[in-house]
């Protein structure tokens, strides 16, 4: 069974796009999938209760039959940094209650399962703790997602460097490009591939209508089922 843990040089990189299209290869793989979004911020009313469109994505995609609140546990309506809109309504977010909901999935045994987080790698849960030690306590994988615009490459190596000092492997990253005027593209991305000692798995140039079989065809999905 695979295990990875989706993080992003910030928040709005494309971490859903990669996830769902990781989540195509499995599938066409044949593997059987599962997905967790274990926080999202930013989630919307409806007669279901508050629902995130990312998680809503990740439930469409896999294919295992998962509930709603088994992949997204911990909903928030404000599109806020979570661990300040989870003080708002006076909820406590624990890394170690994260792990539990995800280790539930986890006991599914399903072939291929992603986890994916919340903005970039050191987004705080509460007073003390960040998502980064909810993967720490899952000991899984990271695929690092890296925004291409102004400033990637400083953002890409220091949450390499972070993940790496945290005590986990960065299994691949990819190239998602989120502005469709940067300048030295290619040069952005052979630059990371010369300090990023781990597997590239693809460039997703920036897409008008992005989806997931559209994105899975510019990733390499076999570089982290090895």
């Amino acid at each position: 069974m695979k295990k990875i843990f989706i993080t992003g040089t910030d928040t709005d990189v494309g971490k859903t796009l990669v996830s769902i299209a990781l989540l195509q290869l499995a599938r066409e793989s044949n593997l059987t999938t599962a997905a967790i979004k274990p926080v999202a911020a930013g989630c919307n009313k409806s007669t279901d209760g508050l629902r995130n469109d990312d998680a809503l994505a990740l439930q469409s995609m896999i294919t295992a039959s998962l509930a709603y609140d088994e992949i997204n546990p911990i909903a928030l309506e404000p599109a806020i940094a979570p661990h300040i809109a989870a003080n708002n309504i006076a909820c406590e977010i624990s890394a170690r209650y994260l792990a539990s909901q995800c280790d539930q999935i986890f006991q599914k045994n399903n072939d291929f399962t992603l986890i994916e987080g919340a903005g970039g790698w050191r987004v705080p849960l509460n007073a003390t703790e960040t998502l980064a030690d909810l993967a720490v306590l899952l000991k899984i994988p990271v695929v690092l997602v890296v925004g291409l615009k102004l400033g990637c490459i400083n953002h890409a190596l220091l949450t390499f460097d972070a993940i790496k000092n945290d005590g986990l492997v960065v299994s691949g990253w990819v190239a998602n490009q989120v502005d469709k005027n940067m300048a030295a593209v290619d040069e952005n991305i052979e630059t990371l591939v010369q300090r990023l000692p781990c597997p590239f798995l693809g460039h997703i140039p920036f897409l008008n209508n992005p989806s997931a079989i559209h994105a899975s065809k510019f990733l390499d999905i076999k570089k982290l089922l090895v």
